[in-house]
């Protein structure tokens, strides 16, 4: 049968008709000088070859049936890889503009939904990657099997021998859309017989057994599914409220083992920690213009990838989950943050994602826009390369990933490099119009938990809410023109 989406991922792309929904995913990659062009041209064909997805277009097909990947006949390489020379001033800053207007752009459908610019001649002599890809080709875990095809780990690139054969794209037949979507569909009649049929059955001998415990798990597995997919009415944020299509993005470097200790010290993990940072970071934004919030909505990605997934691909689901923020003491928030996690890790729901979706591609787009557009911000942790690595000759320097906003107020990305935790974040210029305040707020919040992570540590603080500040007045939210 024919490749189909999954409908995590159809889901992702019937959203997009509300542009501030795009599922857009940009990574910086610096380097210290410019890689051997022949040698890049060489490792992302060689991806294009390897991961079908990147050599595939998306077409659509009659509902209940997702979209359909299909081979483009017209797939070329030299349209996906640009080469620009750095406009003045040559800073990150401008390779960060770049990133921006690439986190804005909407994908060309009738091509694979990626680009990779190399950005060359920076005024220190060093170069850029700017690649541009859909999240439905990778996720994080997806996005670090692909770097593996590009990367070294020597300076000198090795020689990876010929490249794959060109995968067959066989010309479309006249009613394949008619003809994949009965398949599908009559594939999912027999599957849906099939878990009836078995999970009836279970549910048939569980109730006799032991009917209570079977009560109780179809209780909390429904209940789990309502808060997966309810809409949320409003936004928790008070001042965070407003959404619009321009983004901002900015970046903040943090030593990761100083994070780590640091959610060590309050029993919790790295992502515990970095959570910790953010939210420290939006309490003192709120303050700053005067608000007190309790808690925010933060939408985190949740890997659902096994042994035996293709590499690349998306293999995440989404959990809404309330975390607190206006508690000052890093450590308790640090393990508040650890259990309100935990426990959307192990939410019933999450076995039937793709159930769920499916259910949700069936339903008007504005209930999808309204399960996503009053969420706070997103906050997702990708585990990145431990050692250094070279690309066509040219060391990685850092690497930034700019997650999609999807219809949050910002997304702050943390992606690790050696042991720098390198966080891009990518603000709705609505919610968030003084990103340069905010990076401040969040710089701020993060010096608060790293301190829990040096020999120095003093005495932690109790548990309060800090009142606003009265030092000085708060700062006005002038909107971007």
């Amino acid at each position: 049968m024919a490749e189909f989406m999954r409908n995590t991922d159809a889901f992702a792309l019937g959203m997009e008709e509300d542009a501030r929904l795009r599922s857009t995913v940009v990574t910086i990659v610096m380097l210290d000088r410019s890689p051997d062009w022949d040698v890049l041209v060489d490792r992302l064909e060689r991806v294009a070859r390897l991961m079908p997805m990147f050599r595939q277009r998306v077409v659509p097909t009659m509902p209940p049936a997702p979209p359909r990947w299909v081979y483009d006949p017209d797939f070329d390489l030299r349209y996906h890889l640009r080469r620009v020379i750095a406009p003045h001033p040559g800073t990150l800053e401008t390779v960060l503009e770049m990133a921006r207007r690439a986190e804005m752009s909407e994908f060309d459908h009738a091509r694979p939904m990626w680009t990779a610019t190399l950005v060359e001649e920076l005024e220190d002599g060093g170069a850029a990657l700017v690649v541009m890809m859909h999240h439905s080709l990778a996720d994080g875990i997806g996005g670090m099997q692909i770097a593996a095809l590009v990367f070294d780990f020597q300076q000198e690139p090795a020689d990876l021998g010929p490249l794959p054969l060109v995968p067959d794209s066989p010309a479309p037949g006249r009613f394949d859309a008619v003809r994949h979507a009965v398949e599908y569909d009559a594939s999912l009649v027999r599957r849906l017989a099939r878990t009836a049929t078995v999970g009836g059955a279970k549910l048939v001998v569980g109730g006799v057994r032991a009917p209570r415990a079977t009560l109780r798990s179809v209780w909390e597995t429904s209940a789990s599914v309502y808060r997966t997919v309810r809409p949320i009415n409003e936004t928790a944020s008070p001042i965070m409220q407003e959404r619009r299509l321009i983004r901002e993005l900015a970046v903040h470097d943090v030593p990761m083992s100083a994070l780590k200790a640091a959610g060590g010290r309050a029993d919790g993990t790295l992502n515990d920690a970095f959570l910790a940072g953010v939210t420290a970071g939006l309490r003192r934004y709120h303050e700053e213009h005067g608000a007190l919030v309790d808690e925010l909505m933060v939408t985190m990605p949740i890997s659902i990838r096994v042994p035996g997934d293709a590499e690349g691909g998306n293999r995440i689901t989404l959990m809404r989950i309330p975390l607190p923020v206006g508690l000052a003491d890093p450590v308790e928030r640090i393990r508040e943050i650890h259990e309100r996690a935990g426990a959307a890790r192990h939410e019933p729901s999450l076995k039937l994602t793709q159930d769920i979706a499916g259910g949700l591609n069936l339903l008007p787009r504005w209930y999808i826009g309204a399960i996503l557009r009053h969420v706070d911000f997103l906050a997702s942790n990708v585990p990145g390369m431990p050692v250094p690595v070279w690309l066509g000759g040219a060391a990685v320097t850092m690497q930034y990933a700019f997650g999609p906003t999807i219809g949050a107020g910002v997304n702050i990305t943390l992606i690790t490099y050696q042991d720098t935790c390198a966080l891009g974040i990518n603000a709705d210029s609505g919610a968030i119009p003084d990103l340069p305040l905010f990076r401040e707020c969040l710089v701020a919040g993060f010096d608060e938990v790293l301190a829990l992570g040096r020999e120095t540590t003093a005495a932690t603080p109790p548990a309060t809410r800090r009142p606003p500040r009265t030092t000085r007045p708060a700062r006005p939210r002038t909107p971007t023109p």
